[in-house]
C-alpha cells in the first residue's frame, strides 16, 4: 500500500509558476511509475504528466507540453510537476499517481488526495 502527499498548490497570476511535490510513503519508490492528474469543476479528471519507474521516460499531455515538466528523486522519495506559464484553464484541483509498474498504469493504482491550484486572469 502507498500513500501519496501532495504539496505545492495555491494561487497564481496567470504567467506565473507553481511546483507541485509528491511524497510517496514505503521504501519502494524507486519501484512505483508516478504520475499527475487533474481534474477542473465541472469536468473529467484528465492526465497532466507520468515519468517512468526509472525517471528515464516521461509523457506529458498537449495542453501542458512545453510548460509542464514532471521529475523524480528516488534518493528523495519524491516526485515534482514544475508547471511554468500558468493560464486560467489550469485551475483544478492536481492529484499525485502511483502505479507498481514500469510505466503509469490506466487507471493507476493508488491516488492522493489533491492539491488545489488557481490561476487568476
Amino acid at each position: 500500500q502507498v500513500q501519496l502527499v501532495e504539496s505545492g498548490g495555491g494561487l497564481v497570476q496567470a504567467g506565473g509558476s507553481l511546483r507541485l511535490s509528491c511524497a510517496p510513503s514505503g521504501r519502494t519508490f524507486s519501484t512505483y511509475a508516478m504520475g499527475w492528474f487533474r481534474q477542473a469543476p465541472g469536468k473529467e479528471r484528465e492526465f497532466v504528466a507520468r515519468i517512468s519507474r526509472s525517471g528515464t521516460t516521461t509523457y506529458y499531455a498537449d495542453s501542458v507540453k512545453g510548460r509542464f515538466t514532471i521529475s523524480r528523486d528516488n534518493a528523495k522519495n519524491m516526485v515534482n510537476l514544475q508547471m511554468a506559464n500558468l493560464k486560467p484553464e489550469d485551475t483544478a484541483v492536481y492529484y499525485c499517481a502511483a502505479s507498481p509498474t514500469v510505466i503509469l498504469t490506466s487507471p493507476p493504482d493508488y491516488w492522493g488526495q489533491g492539491t488545489q491550484v488557481t490561476v487568476s486572469s
